[in-house]
C-alpha cells in the first residue's frame, strides 16, 4: 500500500514535470503565431492606409446652382464633360432605394462588404453548369469598380472584394449607396441617378413612378444598350424585365406592373440653365469654398445661391423683350440686390445670348460710370461740412488748369443749389466738389469700399477731376455694391452670391463711406429728382416704390446708367453694346432710367420689397444750409446775374462767331427785368431775354426783381478782329 502510494506520487511528479516540459515547449510557438498574427494584421492595415481606395474620384462632380429657395437654377458638368451630380438619399424617392437593394443586393444592410453567401452561390452555379451564370458583386463591390474601372475578370473580382472591405471600414451603408448612386452610368456622359432623372424626366428623382424606377435600375446593367434616347426598344424591354422582377419581390403588383409597361419611354431633356452669368460667378465662389463644395462624406454639395427664381426669370425675360425693340446689337444688363444682407436677389449678365456679346458678363466689365458717381462727391462734401443739400454752389463756365468741363446742355445755371446741381446732374458743381476734396482722395475712398477703380491712361495715371464725370472704369458690380451701402447709411460691404456667404460675412465690419446723416440727405434729394417722361411720381401712385435714382451717360454716348435704391434694395441697370460702340442721344435717363424703374415694379410685385431703407426714402431734412463753397442768398436779398458774370469777355457776332444774341439769365424774386445801359432788353418768342450788342465795347447790364431790388454787372464786348482782344 505504501508502495502504491509511493508510485502513484512519483507517477505524478513525472507527469507534471513531463507537463511543464511540454508547456514550455508549446510557448514559443504560441508566441510565434500571436507575432505572425500582429504582423498580418499589421501589414494589412499599413497596405490599407498605403492603398486606400480612390474616393476622391467622386469629387470631380458636376454641381448645380440653386435659388435661395432650393429650386434650380443651372447645372454645371465635370472638367471632362460629364454630367455627374451627387446624390444625397434623403432627396431619392424610398420606394426606388428598396427596389434597388431588393434587385441589386438584398443583404447590403447586413453584409461586411462582401456577400459570402451570393460568392457560394454563384461558385455553385458556375461548377455546375460550366459557366458564370450569376454574378456575387454586392453594392459596395460595385461602387469600388467605378471608383477603380478594372478589366472583368477573376483577379479584378478579389481587388474589387478588398477594396469593398476598404470602404466598409471606411463609410456608412447610407454613404456607400451614395457614392454608388452618384457614380453609376446611365449612358453617354449621364452618371448618377440624379443626372439620369434630370436628363430624362426633367426633374429631381425624389419622386418616381413605376417605370421610372424600373428604368433607372436597368439602366446602368447596360448603359449604352439601353438607352433610351439611342435603343428605345432595348430600354423598353429591360424595363419590363424589370417591372416583373419588382412584381416577383412584392415590391409593387402585378396589375402596376403591366400598366407601366404600357407607358411610353421618356426622352432626353436639357438640364436646368436659368441665371447663365449669375450661376457661373456663383459656380466660380463655391469652387473657392471648400466648406461649400465638399459634403460629409466628400460628396459635392448642391450650392443655394441668393438669387430668387421667380425674379431672375422676369428680369431675363424683360430685359431680352427690351433689347430686342431697340435692335441693332443693344445689349443691358442689371442687378438686384437686397441691401439688409448684401444679397444679390437677381443678376441679368446680357440681355440675350443670342445678341452681340451676349455670353460675355457685361456686369464684371469695367465702363466709364459717367454721372453716377456724383452723389458719393456730394457725400464727402457733406462730411467734411462743406456743403448740405441747401448750399448755393456756381454753375458757371470754369478752367481747372487745363481741364474745363461743360454741362451736357452746354448751358450754365449760375448759382444753384447743392440739391438742383445734382438731381440736373449739371458737371461743373460736381467737379467744383471733386477739386476740393481731392481727387486722389474720392478715388481711395472709392479703392477702400472695395470698387475696383481703373484710371484710364495706365497703371501710373493719377486720378483727376474728370473722374466726377466718369473718367474712369468701374463695372455694374462695383456701382452695385456702392449703391447697396448707400442705402444702408454709407456703409460699404461685399456683395454675397450664396447663402453661406451670407451667414459667414454678417458679422463683418463695414467700411464707412460717409456718415449715415449725409447718406439720409442723398437719398432724400435723389428720390425728388424727376421721374422718366410717363411715370408718375411715386408720390402720386398707390403702393409705387419711391426711388432715390441717379443717371450716368459715358462721353460718346457708350454706355448708359441708372442705378437707385428704394424699400431695401438697390438696382442698377447698364444699357449699350458690349463692343463699346457709341449710340449717339441713347443718354441714361433716355435709355436706362425707364428700364429701372419697370426692374423695381418687378422686385416690388416679386418679392413684396420692404425694408429699413424704406423709412430713409421718405425722410425730409429740415436744416439751414451753411456757407460753403459759395455764398448762401436768402430770399430777400438783390437777384442774382447767372450770365454773363462780372467782367466777362463776349465775342460779338462775326464771320467766326456766327451767335445772333446773348441769352441772358438770372435768379430772383418773380420774373426779373432786363436792361443794358438803362435800356430794356426785348424778349424772343420763347420769353427769353436775348441782349444783341449794337458794336463792341464796354456795358452795364442790370436785372430787377418784382420787389425792384437791382443787380448790376460790367460787361465787356468784343471780336476776333479786335486788336485789343
Amino acid at each position: 500500500m505504501t508502495k502504491a502510494k509511493t508510485f502513484s506520487s512519483t507517477s505524478d511528479g513525472k507527469d507534471r514535470q513531463t507537463s511543464g516540459r511540454l508547456a514550455w515547449q508549446k510557448r514559443p510557438r504560441l508566441l510565434g503565431g500571436i507575432v505572425c498574427l500582429a504582423l498580418v494584421l499589421a501589414s494589412i492595415a499599413a497596405l490599407d492606409l498605403l492603398f486606400p481606395p480612390p474616393i476622391e474620384r467622386a469629387f470631380s462632380r458636376s454641381m448645380l446652382v440653386t435659388d435661395r429657395s432650393g429650386i434650380p437654377l443651372r447645372a454645371f458638368p465635370t472638367e471632362e464633360g460629364r454630367w455627374r451630380l451627387p446624390a444625397e438619399l434623403d432627396a431619392i424617392d424610398p420606394a426606388f432605394i428598396e427596389a434597388l437593394i431588393l434587385v441589386e443586393d438584398e443583404r447590403f444592410r447586413s453584409h461586411i462588404g462582401v456577400d459570402g453567401l451570393a460568392v457560394v452561390r454563384a461558385a455553385m452555379s458556375a461548377l455546375h453548369r460550366g459557366r458564370i451564370v450569376s454574378g456575387a458583386s454586392t453594392i459596395t463591390m460595385q461602387t469600388a469598380r467605378l471608383l477603380e474601372p478594372r478589366p472583368r475578370n477573376f483577379g479584378s473580382k478579389f481587388v474589387e472584394m478588398l477594396r469593398a472591405l476598404q470602404l466598409e471600414r471606411r463609410l456608412s451603408k447610407d454613404e456607400i449607396l451614395e457614392l454608388y448612386l452618384t457614380l453609376t452610368p446611365y449612358g453617354g456622359n449621364l452618371e448618377g441617378i440624379r443626372a439620369a432623372s434630370w436628363a430624362y424626366f426633367g426633374r429631381e428623382p425624389d419622386r418616381l413612378a413605376d417605370d421610372q424606377i424600373a428604368l433607372l435600375i436597368a439602366l446602368p446593367q447596360s448603359p449604352e444598350v439601353r438607352r433610351p434616347d439611342l435603343r428605345p426598344e432595348h430600354a423598353k424591354a429591360a424595363r419590363a424585365l424589370l417591372l416583373d422582377r419588382m412584381a416577383k419581390l412584392e415590391v409593387i403588383s402585378p396589375a402596376r406592373a403591366e400598366d407601366a409597361k404600357s407607358l411610353p419611354l421618356p426622352g432626353r431633356h436639357a438640364f436646368p440653365a436659368q441665371g447663365w452669368h449669375a450661376s457661373a460667378l456663383i459656380q466660380s465662389a463655391a469652387l473657392a469654398d471648400t466648406k461649400t463644395r465638399v459634403g460629409p462624406a466628400g460628396l459635392a454639395r448642391d450650392v443655394s445661391s441668393t438669387i430668387d427664381a421667380g425674379l431672375q426669370s422676369a428680369l431675363e425675360a424683360y430685359l431680352a423683350e427690351e433689347a430686342e425693340k431697340l435692335g441693332g446689337q443693344v445689349q443691358m444688363s442689371a442687378i438686384v440686390v437686397d441691401i439688409e444682407r448684401r444679397a444679390v436677389r437677381a443678376h441679368v449678365g446680357s440681355a440675350s445670348r443670342k445678341r452681340a456679346g451676349g455670353w460675355i458678363d457685361l456686369t464684371q466689365i469695367a465702363r466709364s460710370p459717367g454721372s453716377t458717381l456724383k452723389p458719393f462727391i456730394y457725400g464727402l462734401a457733406f462730411d467734411d461740412g462743406d456743403a448740405l443739400p441747401g448750399t448755393f454752389i456756381e454753375d458757371l463756365p470754369s478752367r481747372f488748369n487745363s481741364y474745363r468741363p461743360e454741362n451736357f446742355d452746354r448751358s450754365f445755371r449760375g448759382q444753384v443749389r447743392v440739391s438742383d446741381a445734382l438731381q440736373h446732374s449739371l458737371n461743373v458743381p460736381a467737379v467744383l466738389a471733386l477739386d476740393r476734396i481731392g481727387p486722389e482722395r474720392f478715388a481711395a475712398a472709392l479703392t477702400l469700399s472695395g470698387a475696383d477703380v481703373q484710371v484710364y491712361g495706365g497703371a501710373d495715371k493719377e486720378p483727376g477731376l474728370a473722374l466726377a464725370l466718369g473718367g474712369a472704369g468701374l463695372s455694374l458690380q462695383d456701382l452695385a455694391m456702392l449703391y447697396a451701402g448707400l442705402g444702408d447709411g454709407g456703409r460699404m460691404k461685399p456683395l454675397n452670391w450664396t447663402e453661406a456667404s451670407v451667414e459667414q460675412h454678417q458679422a463683418d465690419k463695414a467700411h464707412r463711406f460717409m456718415s449715415p446723416e449725409s447718406a439720409d440727405r442723398l437719398i432724400d434729394i435723389l428720390k425728388s429728382a424727376p421721374t422718366p417722361a410717363g411715370r408718375m411720381p411715386a408720390s402720386l401712385t398707390r403702393d409705387a416704390p419711391e426711388i432715390a435714382f441717379k443717371t450716368g451717360t459715358s462721353y460718346g454716348f457708350r454706355d448708359a446708367w441708372a442705378a437707385g435704391v428704394a424699400r431695401g434694395y438697390a438696382v442698377v441697370v447698364w444699357v449699350g453694346r458690349a463692343d463699346g460702340a457709341p449710340r449717339p442721344g441713347a443718354t441714361g435717363r433716355q435709355a436706362a432710367l425707364p428700364v429701372l424703374f419697370s426692374v423695381f415694379d418687378k422686385v416690388n410685385t416679386s418679392l413684396n420689397a420692404q425694408g429699413e431703407a424704406a423709412g430713409r426714402l421718405i425722410a425730409k431734412q429740415n436744416e439751414t444750409p451753411r456757407f460753403a463753397m459759395t455764398r448762401f442768398a436768402p430770399d430777400d436779398l438783390p437777384p442774382t446775374i447767372l450770365f454773363p458774370p462780372e467782367n466777362a469777355i463776349l465775342l460779338q457776332k462775326s464771320a467766326n462767331n456766327p451767335n445772333p444774341g446773348f441769352v441772358l439769365s438770372g435768379r430772383g424774386q418773380g420774373e426779373l427785368r432786363w436792361f443794358v445801359d438803362g435800356e430794356p432788353v426785348a424778349l424772343d418768342p420763347a420769353g427769353a431775354p436775348v441782349w444783341e450788342p449794337v458794336g463792341p465795347g464796354f456795358f452795364k447790364l442790370s436785372a430787377v426783381d418784382e420787389n425792384g431790388q437791382e443787380t448790376r454787372v460790367s460787361v465787356r464786348v468784343s471780336n476776333v478782329t479786335d486788336p485789343q482782344y
